[in-house]
């Protein structure tokens, strides 16, 4: 076990945020559900936003960039590198100091510029210049408007997140829904922002729970339970909510899959007083809890008071893992496109489709490597990467370095399959055959990254 002394317990740096909503036009396309037999938007339930949290050691220092969209995934990965080229470029940012995460709502717009054949997909690729525009301008904006800050963390938990890898014994098969059998993992992370004169600038929230609450009878944009978690969050503190998803493969909400977006902003409730629970556990920034006398009553009483934190630091490192993945699926694209043009069952032909997209992507090789982002900043690790890992993943960091902030963010940078464990691979269960990664792939890269974090804390 690795103790917290051996890394500064306070980040104290320039810290810059900025929002942007980023809420599409009526009428795009919004194919997300094989089920759906409506996918062009009707109407919006709650906006979409674009968050930035920006990261300097001092204002002379480039920055490393946080970008939380309220948007699904990537369906291939050549939109999703169009999009960080054209901010990596623009801005003059190593790949190593950018982070572009989506919340991961299925109640979102198409991302996919090969859905322009789709009714309303010819909105899709103006919509995503947008993107480009309006992430240029908010990191800029972040950027201009830093100011000295601190970030601190608080941990909570969560009931909004339950496993959905179900067993129906009568149909011997697995689906995906609500598994009261299983415990989740119920934490959620809260960093807090706070300047000098102890305001919240921004909270950050990570927590593992897939937003499908609203399904394929629902037509209607919606960032799904995370906008009315920053709601509810916003009614106490005056200040931008960034939600990061985390390791939620096999995590969603008990109640799910409807059209009815009250559902959707229960969930949202569900989580947003665990997060505000969280902050009111929170102290001054800047100062600790320290034992200051013992008094003799009735029984010897610990009382404690507040100091101000000496350890500090405005030190941020980050690298960029490449980890190589074995592919299980080698089966050429012409054969998948083939399959696809001769497919009538709805579902099925969008399975393929979106297989077809992983696959053009991948290539025909046996063997991938897959991108992780780890940063370090003060006593918190953020990890990212372009995949739908189980919890797993950060548990078993969390358990591996139990003094430490592990942030871990799905669908960052990127989207290409899920990382389910390895016994799951006996077993016909969506998130194995949706995968195009072998058995292991999870535990190798959790191994991998555990390595590199305590590689960087012995810097």
């Amino acid at each position: 076990m690795q103790d917290k002394t051996l890394l500064p317990r306070l980040f104290k740096g320039v810290i810059g945020v900025a929002v942007a909503d980023i809420t599409p036009p009526e009428g795009i396309c919004i194919s997300n559900w094989g089920a759906a037999g409506v996918q062009v938007a009707s109407g919006i339930h709650q906006p979409l936003f674009l968050h930035c949290i920006t990261f300097q050691g001092s204002a002379e220092d480039k920055p490393w960039v946080l970008l939380s969209a309220d948007l699904g995934w990537w369906k291939n990965m050549y939109d999703e590198n169009d999009v960080r080229n054209y901010i990596l470029n623009a801005l003059q940012i190593d790949e190593s100091r950018l982070l572009f995460c989506l919340t991961h709502t299925h109640a979102g717009p198409s991302i996919c510029s090969f859905d322009t054949n789709l009714p309303g997909g010819e909105l899709i690729r103006s919509y995503l210049e947008t993107i480009k525009r309006k992430a240029t301008e908010i990191i800029t904006t972040a950027v201009e408007q830093a100011q000295e800050g601190f970030l601190t963390w608080s941990k909570g938990r969560c009931a909004l997140a339950q496993n959905r890898d179900l067993y129906i014994a009568e149909k011997q098969r697995y689906v995906v829904g609500y598994n009261e059998k299983e415990i989740p993992d119920d934490t959620v992370l809260v960093g807090r922002i706070t300047g000098e004169k102890n305001n919240t600038l921004a909270v950050i929230v990570n927590y593992a729970c897939h937003p499908t609450t609203l399904a394929w009878s629902n037509t209607l944009i919606s960032p799904d339970f995370v906008g009315s978690m920053r709601e509810l969050v916003n009614t106490y503190v005056r200040a931008p909510v960034l939600f990061l998803q985390g390791a939620s493969g096999e995590l969603a909400p008990a109640d799910q899959y409807t059209g009815d977006i009250a559902v959707a902003e229960k969930n949202g409730r569900i989580l947003g007083f665990s997060v505000l629970s969280a902050l009111q556990c929170m102290g001054e920034a800047g100062y600790e809890r320290v034992l200051s006398s013992v008094v003799e009553s009735g029984a010897p009483l610990a009382v404690f008071s507040e100091k101000k934190i000496n350890d500090t630091t405005n030190a941020i490192q980050s690298r960029l893992m490449r980890i190589r993945f074995e592919l299980k699926d080698q089966t050429p694209i012409k054969e998948i496109k083939k399959q696809w043009e001769g497919e009538t069952d709805v579902a099925v032909k969008e399975r393929l489709w979106r297989r077809m997209n992983i696959r053009s992507y991948l290539g025909e090789q046996s063997f991938t490597e897959i991108p992780v982002w780890i940063w370090k900043i003060g006593n918190t690790f953020i990890i990212g990467h372009p995949n739908e890992a189980y919890s797993l993943l950060q548990k078993t960091l969390r358990a591996h370095f139990p003094n430490i902030n592990i942030v871990v963010i799905n669908i960052a940078n990127g989207h290409i399959g899920y990382l389910p464990p390895e016994e799951f691979f006996d077993y016909n269960v969506y998130t194995v055959w949706q995968t195009p990664f072998a058995r292991g792939s999870l535990e190798r890269m959790t191994e991998q990254v555990q390595k590199e974090i305590e590689s960087m804390i012995s810097d």
